[in-house]
């Protein structure tokens, strides 16, 4: 599409997207009326989300298998130490041929749901059928990036849960709802995207660039798929000051027919590694920080940043 065709479009669709939200019309009133509670309810999702059993809030540990075996357990001998909950040993993790056996230690209680276990393969999270494994209150998965395996540990009476102050956030700025049109490559790239983890890569596919304009200002953000929605990681001048520093992530629906959708900031939110360290967060690429403030979504409070040992 040429640039002047798609200057238009995205031009277009703001007028009527603003026409739609006139406050002199009561039809805009009722819609910005829906639009509150429903972000209000996104909030309190997300709340939830966090809060809950596949949450970020409750990891306590991320361990890498660097080993082709790994013991596993509260002491401080094991090659993966867990908190004080945990039994002394619990068992080992045996890595071979991209697989991962867990063996348990005699007398020891690990269930694969309600069914003791004593060695189970831990399909990985990308398997589409992981492995949870519980002991006491700890839970924990395998997880694979960029061809590596991690083990993946949560408490469910992590004191965090019950210390979780309420996210600040940016006023809600109707502004900031901003229809941006999908300037499609010829096919789809693989991106390679940096993380907070040194030397671990993310390489989602995109199927092209989100064009779109903030104050009559042009800007544009590489997109990536993510199911049935596009997937963004973006950074702009608050980032590092009053939001995250690796920057903040934010879904849209697919364009319509038209090739336009929508980008909410003010659903802008943090990454699970701006919770704790057991994350492996992707930040925005520098295609992805844009030059300008985005004061919408949600704010960094480092005081809500659990410190950890366990990785």
């Amino acid at each position: 599409m040429a640039i002047l065709d798609l200057r238009a479009v995205v031009v277009a669709a703001v007028a009527a997207f603003a026409c739609s939200c006139d406050s002199g019309n009561s039809t805009g009133l009722q819609d910005a009326d829906a639009y509150l509670a429903d972000l209000a309810t996104w909030k309190t999702d997300r709340i939830a989300r966090l809060k809950g059993p596949d949450g970020y809030l409750n990891l306590v540990g991320l361990f890498w298998m660097r080993e082709d075996v790994s013991s596993f357990g509260s002491s401080a001998e094991n090659d993966f130490v867990l908190p004080d909950t945990a039994a002394a040993t619990l068992g080992s993790f045996h890595l071979e041929d991209d697989e991962i056996l867990m063996v348990v230690r005699d007398g020891v209680e690990v269930f694969h749901g309600e069914t003791p276990v004593q060695s189970i393969i831990m399909n990985d999270d990308l398997s589409g059928h992981p492995v949870v494994l519980t002991h006491a209150s700890l839970a924990w998965t395998v997880i694979r990036r960029d061809d590596k395996f991690a083990v993946r540990v949560r408490d469910f009476e992590h004191p965090a849960i019950a210390a979780f102050r309420p996210i600040e956030y940016f006023p809600t700025d109707l502004a900031l709802r901003v229809p941006a049109i999908l300037e499609r490559f010829d096919e789809l790239k693989q991106f390679r995207v940096d993380t907070v983890i040194t030397g671990l890569d993310y390489r989602p596919q995109s199927p092209g660039t989100l064009k779109f304009e903030i104050g009559g200002e042009p800007f544009e953000l590489e997109a990536y798929l993510s199911g049935e929605r596009l997937f963004l990681i973006f950074a702009d001048t608050t980032s590092g000051r009053e939001t995250y520093p690796a920057g903040r992530f934010l879904y849209a629906s697919m364009p319509d027919e038209s090739g336009v959708t929508l980008l909410d900031f003010n659903k802008a939110y943090n990454p699970p590694c701006a919770f704790n360290e057991f994350a492996t967060c992707p930040v925005a690429s520098p295609q992805n920080r844009l030059k300008t403030r985005i004061d919408a979504g949600e704010k960094f409070d480092p005081g809500m940043h659990v410190p950890g040992t366990a990785h």
